[in-house]
């Protein structure tokens, strides 16, 4: 009589627990499929609760919290050249207006922050969580905000270099919204009005620019008996410097009010549920830290062996691999995916190239519309001419082509709008080069008014938005930095490189004999747009699953032979 082997026994049920966060704005879905035991399953209900729900005033909210630190980020850019222009005025007396260098380098330094922010925050978003990061960016922009807002020169320090020092810093927290708010909108999106709900975030930036051009119009009337006593710029001292010294501190310093308002939103939101499943699969902890919050306690001590077996349990059940440098190679190098990443930092970086390039125009346009600076006869004439002519140039195109974008974006689709606006652009900066000289002022007006809003309704709007939808989890934010830094050295060429060639050969009656060759160049960028809108996927009505390549055959798991879910890869989900 042979012995019975005897029965293995089964590995203890690990049932998952409640993850930290929530409030009015973010609702936290994982909590609410807590009770199922298969990881699987709980993420495929969680996932389509997300996808399927009608959209409601809950939406609303999570658009308005992550729209706020775009209405920042706009404010505290289109805020530069305000800035210059006072900071000319206040320590430059007698000449009136900053060098040269250093006016570009303020404009410049924002720019250079940013890139480094867009890659870090993607990066770091990917690895430590959304959550972790979201609202620390708001914080580098708040603080960087103030220190720029109560910066003054000694005769050991120059106020632009720390105007410089603090802008590089604010274009660090610029540049971490820029994924973060993507990715974390997209990932909590409704399916059917994603495109609209990124695109009203997006579109936040054309209320910053209003908003700034305003507060600029507000304090100008302030100082109003300030400014009327000097007979130009250039003699704007006394009383009326310091009138111009208190204007670009509050101009500036009205920055980090939304921003402090969104702050404890964006501190408490819950992971995002693709992120819990995908990446982070240690509940335990989380669980245990909510429950001694609410029992007055700093922080949980969780059982280990607990932990130890809800970790184990995840990694040998999800099907979805793990983020890894070899696994990022090995995304990456499938041409589909590759060719993706390029068509999205591609068309954000020939966008912003040529997305500068408008603003060359800016006098003229203001000429045209009769809020020209060159014939004003005191410093408050010049000063409310800057600030309604600017008011004047975000209406005309800017704002409407954003909501006209977030109008269409779910119903046109991201990439007929971006190629569509890539091939007006073209046209548009075709005529303006080639006809620079032989068309009228009005003509050229027409033109400007019609780029501004294809600019925005097009490639400005969806080269944000595609990022955010077509990686994988694990990669997604990374990823959205990556095109999102693209896009910004492009504009960095933009201005430092392409449009100081509109003065080759200039004279004093000429100053600009080369701006109709500047204008053909970006329209060559506009034109290579269009071949870089070829790599991109329509993305609409699709859930990010279905655009995020996790279909595609993966390495299998080296599991037990035994075990019930030992043939599972990402594309049984």
């Amino acid at each position: 009589m042979t012995d019975e082997a005897a029965p293995v026994a089964a590995p203890p049920t690990v049932y998952a627990e409640k993850t930290s966060g929530g409030n009015n704005a973010y609702h936290n879905f994982h909590n609410d499929f807590v009770h199922i035991q298969d990881p699987n399953e709980r993420r495929r209900l969680a996932l389509a609760e997300i996808d399927k729900a009608p959209f409601g005033w809950y939406h609303v909210r999570a658009c308005i919290v992550a729209g706020i630190g775009f209405f920042t980020d706009s404010y505290d850019i289109f805020a530069v050249s305000l800035l210059n222009t006072m900071l000319g005025i206040v320590y430059y007396p007698g000449k009136g207006q900053l060098p040269t260098s250093s006016d570009n380098a303020i404009k410049l330094s924002t720019s250079a922050g940013t890139v480094i922010g867009q890659l870090a925050f993607g990066f770091l978003a990917d690895h430590v969580g959304r959550k972790r990061m979201y609202g620390l960016e708001l914080i580098i922009i708040i603080f960087a905000t103030l220190g720029q807002a109560l910066s003054a020169g000694s005769p050991s320090v120059n106020i632009i270099g720390l105007v410089i020092f603090w802008r590089v810093l604010l274009g660090v927290g610029i540049g971490g919204d820029y994924p973060l708010s993507s990715i974390i909108t997209s990932e909590f999106a409704t399916t059917k009005w994603r495109g609209a709900m990124m695109g009203a975030v997006f579109a936040m930036q054309g209320i910053g620019q209003l908003v700034c051009a305003f507060v600029m119009l507000f304090v100008t009337l302030g100082f109003k008996e300030a400014l009327s006593a000097s007979p130009s710029v250039k003699q704007c001292d006394g009383y009326c410097a310091v009138a111009v010294d208190k204007m670009w501190r509050t101009l500036i310093g009205f920055g980090a009010v939304p921003a402090c308002i969104a702050l404890y939103y964006r501190l408490t939101i819950p992971e995002t549920p693709r992120y819990t499943f995908d990446i982070g699969r240690d509940v335990e902890k989380a669980a245990d830290d909510v429950k001694a919050y609410m029992s007055g306690k700093h922080e949980g001590n969780p059982d280990d062996i607990t932990r130890i077996q809800a970790r184990e349990a995840a990694q040998t059940q999800l099907a979805i691999p793990k983020a890894s440098w070899s696994d990022f190679r090995r995304h990456y190098a499938i041409p589909k995916n590759g060719l993706l990443l390029f068509g999205t930092a591609g068309s954000w970086f020939v966008l912003d190239v040529a997305f500068y390039g408008l603003s060359l125009n800016n006098a003229l346009i203001l000429n045209v519309i009769g809020y020209s600076t060159a014939h004003v006869t005191n410093t408050y004439e010049y000063m409310y001419n800057t600030a309604i002519g600017n008011l004047i140039i975000v209406l005309a195109g800017a704002v409407p082509g954003y909501w006209v974008s977030v109008a269409t974006l779910d119903t046109l689709g991201r990439k007929t709008i971006q190629m569509g606006g890539f091939i007006i652009l073209t046209i548009l900066f075709v005529i303006m080069g080639f006809a620079y000289y032989h068309m009228s002022s009005n003509g050229l007006l027409a033109i400007y008014v019609l780029a501004q809003f294809f600019f925005n309704f097009g490639p400005n709007m969806t080269t944000f938005i595609v990022p955010g939808e077509v990686f994988p989890t694990r990669y997604r934010s990374t990823s959205h930095g990556i095109s999102a830094a693209s896009g910004k050295i492009g504009s960095i060429i933009g201005q430092g490189a392409i449009s100081i060639l509109r003065t080759r050969g200039g004279t004093p009656d000429n100053p600009n004999p080369w701006m109709d060759h500047v204008l053909e160049i970006y329209a060559l960028f506009m034109l290579l747009g269009i071949v870089t809108t070829l790599f991109i996927p329509e993305t609409k009505r699709k859930t990010l699953e279905e655009l995020s390549g996790e279909d595609q055959p993966i390495p299998r798991p080296i599991v037990a032979s035994g075990s019930s879910h030992g043939g599972k890869t990402a594309e049984s989900l």
